[in-house]
C-alpha cells in the first residue's frame, strides 16, 4: 500500500511537470525574410527563364493561415501573400506598378491547421518567382505580407536588393 502510494505520487509529480502551458501569440500572423536566392532553370515548355526563391518564416496565433485551392483552376483570384515591386531608378528606388513585366501577381499559401490546443502554427515559406522579360542589370527588392483567413494582415517584410543578372543567394540584411 505504502509503494502504491509513493508510486502514484511521483507519477502525479512526473505528468504535472511535463505538462507545458498553452503559448499564446496574436492572432495577427507575423513574418521574417530568411533569403533570396536566384539561379537559371528550364519552365515546363522548355524555356529557360531565370527564377527567384523567397523563403520566409511565418508566426500565426490562431492557427488560421491559408485558404482552400479554388473549385474551378483559375477562376479564383484570391490570394493571400502579396507583394510590392520596387526597381532602382538611377540612384533610388522607386514602386513599381502591376503592368511591369516583373510584378508578382498574388500567390496562395495553402490551408494549414493544427489539432491539439495550442492553435498556433511556425513553419517557412518558399515561393518560386519567374523571370521572363528583364535586363540583366534590372535591381529590385520586394516588400511582401501575408493575409490569415480571418482577415489579419501580417507585418511587412522586405527582401535583401538583388541584380537579376547575378545568381546566388542573399540573406536578410
Amino acid at each position: 500500500m505504502k509503494r502504491s502510494v509513493i508510486i502514484l505520487i511521483i507519477s502525479a509529480i512526473v505528468l504535472i511537470g511535463s505538462c507545458k502551458p498553452i503559448e499564446s501569440l496574436p492572432d495577427e500572423p507575423a513574418i521574417e525574410f530568411r533569403a533570396f536566392s536566384l539561379f537559371d532553370m528550364v519552365d515546363t515548355l522548355g524555356n529557360p527563364v531565370k527564377a527567384g526563391k523567397l523563403t520566409f518564416y511565418f508566426e500565426d496565433g490562431d492557427g488560421d493561415l491559408g485558404l482552400d485551392a479554388p473549385k474551378v483552376p483559375g477562376i479564383d483570384p484570391s490570394g493571400n501573400l502579396f507583394f510590392k515591386l520596387y526597381r532602382k531608378n538611377a540612384t533610388t528606388f522607386d514602386l513599381a506598378g502591376p503592368t511591369d513585366p516583373l510584378y508578382p501577381s498574388e500567390y496562395r499559401i495553402p490551408f494549414l491547421e493544427t489539432g491539439g490546443q495550442n492553435k498556433i502554427l511556425r513553419g517557412t515559406v518558399d515561393v518560386t518567382l519567374m523571370y521572363y522579360l528583364y535586363d540583366t542589370t534590372d535591381t529590385l527588392y520586394y516588400d511582401f505580407w501575408i493575409r490569415d483567413r480571418g482577415g489579419h494582415d501580417s507585418n511587412t517584410a522586405s527582401t535583401c536588393i538583388f541584380v537579376l543578372g547575378e545568381n546566388g543567394t542573399c540573406p536578410p540584411e
